[in-house]
């Protein structure tokens, strides 16, 4: 059975558009030529963080928010950075009676912008800068179980990274949703691990209530 539903920050729940857009205004490059280097980056299967050694070589992405946010441009997202089926799928998993968590690689700035956006929505928000690990590292995934009234294998963590998301909560003995959106998804979809591992496969967060339904009745 499934009891708690944890979800992924960036391209799960946060369309990063627009934050990408800012780093390569940042970096004074165009924002479609970012665009392209960071898709190739994810497709040949680095990490996405050398897209800004492309264009910077020695770029320290820490360093860099702490200039931005002296320059009064910090990491930011808000409500319109939420994609459209965030807030219905969360309150039809609330309804479901779900235990609610988002957890993901983020920074301890965006873990209080999370935590302003889902006052009541879930009942759990953690961050990597929060907890001292990061994904894919195990650490990460233990934190979550820590964290979580319910064993691993009742845990389905939704994310939008085979790499980063899916394999890693797999091995943690979770169950695992890959949602198809963003630059990850997108170029992973049709890959052996993103047809095999998951335990769910959606097109949209709505979906999730009914597939976990169906889960929960086949128990399996």
């Amino acid at each position: 059975m499934i009891r708690a539903v944890i979800f992924d920050v960036g391209e799960c729940l946060v369309d990063e558009t627009r934050e990408y857009g800012t780093w390569a205004d940042w970096l004074g490059v165009p924002r479609h030529t970012f665009a392209a280097v960071f898709g190739a980056v994810i497709a040949q299967g680095r990490d996405y963080r050398d897209t800004f050694q492309e264009f910077r070589p020695g770029f320290d992405l820490y360093a860099e928010r702490e200039k931005r946010a002296a320059a009064g441009q910090p990491e930011h997202f808000g409500e319109d950075d939420l994609y459209p089926d965030v807030r219905d799928a969360l309150a039809a998993l609330r309804t479901d009676g779900m235990w609610l968590g988002i957890a993901g690689n983020q920074t301890v700035r965006a873990g209080w912008i999370l935590r302003e956006l889902f006052t009541s929505d879930v009942d759990l928000i953690g961050t990597s800068d929060d907890w001292g690990a990061s994904k894919p590292d195990p650490a990460f995934f233990r934190r979550v179980a820590e964290a979580v009234p319910a064993e691993p294998a009742e845990v389905l963590y939704v994310g939008d990274r085979v790499d980063n998301d899916i394999a890693p909560a797999r091995r943690a003995g979770m169950q695992t949703a890959l949602v198809r959106r963003g630059p990850w998804a997108t170029i992973q979809w049709n890959s052996e691990e993103a047809k095999k591992l998951p335990t769910l496969r959606v097109e949209s967060l709505l979906e999730l209530s009914a597939s976990i339904k169906r889960f929960n009745a086949r128990g399996r």
